[in-house]
């Protein structure tokens, strides 16, 4: 990206900002708007923010609309969202038909305090963390998410209606069932095939990051009978539970530090920051891998919860050949100045952010 334009965003009236190829820092004191640089980074690759779903929140307070423009080479991605209107991407001018559409076209990972989640939280966040990662290297994967929720969402709505109606209809559920095989099998299939190809990146990375030869692996979860079968077999549980109990939906991805020892239960702080790092900085690895570009590499504020050795480290890796260009936030200027300094080959910007005013300091 060279140039990140905001209108209306946030705490934003208007800015631009200039960006070098390689290590990008907005530093500032807290809630001063250097994460919503970031942001606006996010929402033109995924067409929504990172941190906050409802769009129309977004909007500058007072204002009817925010634009975002980022120009990469000669391309340009646009997203603008109307106060009551709803939302518009663009590329290169021309509005895209789907935002779906849009998903792939500028890959880009996120790192931020709050993939701790993906460690101690719930397995919708890992099964989201999965499905968001292959949905950037692989449309067609995120077709079949698309229909197959749809096709999920129908059934379970059939599901309570019958209930609620004391009806049970065994043509209409084996209807929806033909759809979620149909989607679902494609999504098991993918998803084997990115355990294959991301569980090393993992353990690769999570053995650098951690500095220590201990264990650490990823195994993908999932009933391994045929969709088919384990609708079949489930169809007396989802009548009385009104909800669909089985399929893709209900997958997990388990972060082990043994056989029989989850980080999520048994590893240090120390453990579960290593791992959450380490499945992003894998997902840059496997996105590189498979589609041929470097990623737009955001880390958000993680430098706080990292003692000055680790944080070395980091700057580091990141600045190396493996990585593309970075954008960062950090609340100390002279901690970022001072790791710059001892890494003098090392192309890098550092800009100051200050209530929604940006200026660069070298």
């Amino acid at each position: 990206m060279d140039r990140l334009i905001l209108t209306n965003f946030k705490n934003y009236a208007q800015a631009e900002v200039a960006l070098c190829g390689k290590v990008n820092c907005f530093v500032g004191n807290n809630g001063a708007g250097k994460t919503n640089l970031l942001d606006a980074a996010y929402y033109l690759s995924f067409c929504k923010s990172y941190f906050n779903p409802i769009d129309s929140q977004n909007i500058r307070v007072g204002e009817e609309y925010f634009a975002l423009h980022g120009h990469y080479g000669g391309d340009q991605a646009s997203c603008i969202v109307r106060r009551g209107k709803g939302k518009e991407m663009r590329w290169n001018k021309k509005v895209c038909p789907t935002l779906a559409s849009h998903i792939g076209r500028l890959p880009l990972v996120m790192v931020s305090p709050s993939d701790q989640a993906l460690i101690t939280g719930g397995s919708e966040l890992r099964r989201k963390f999965i499905d968001g990662v292959i949905a950037q290297a692989d449309r067609g994967y995120l077709d079949h998410l698309l229909q197959y929720h749809k096709a999920l969402d129908q059934r379970n709505k059939l599901l309570k209606q019958m209930w609620d109606d004391r009806v049970w209809d065994e043509a209409m559920v084996s209807l929806w069932d033909v759809q979620l095989c149909q989607h679902g099998e494609e999504l098991y299939r993918c998803r084997r095939s990115f355990e294959e190809s991301f569980a090393p990146l993992f353990d690769r990375y999570y053995h650098e990051i951690a500095g220590v030869d201990e264990p650490g692996r990823l195994i993908y979860r999932r009933d391994e009978r045929p969709l088919a079968q384990q609708l079949e077999e489930s169809r007396r549980d989802d009548r009385y539970a009104q909800y669909t109990t089985c399929g893709p939906h209900k997958d997990d991805l388990d972060l082990m530090l043994s056989d029989d020892m989850t980080v999520r239960r048994f590893g240090s702080q120390g453990q579960q920051k290593s791992f959450a790092l380490a499945l992003k900085l894998a997902q840059f690895q496997y996105l590189h891998d498979v589609l041929g570009d470097k990623p737009l590499l955001l880390l958000d504020d993680i430098f706080d919860k990292l003692d000055m050795l680790r944080v070395k480290q980091l700057i580091a890796l990141v600045g190396s050949d493996r990585f593309g260009q970075v954008l960062l936030t950090d609340t100390q200027p002279g901690r970022v100045q001072s790791i710059f300094d001892e890494m003098p080959d090392l192309q890098h910007r550092i800009f100051h952010v200050e209530h929604g005013q940006i200026t660069i300091s070298q």
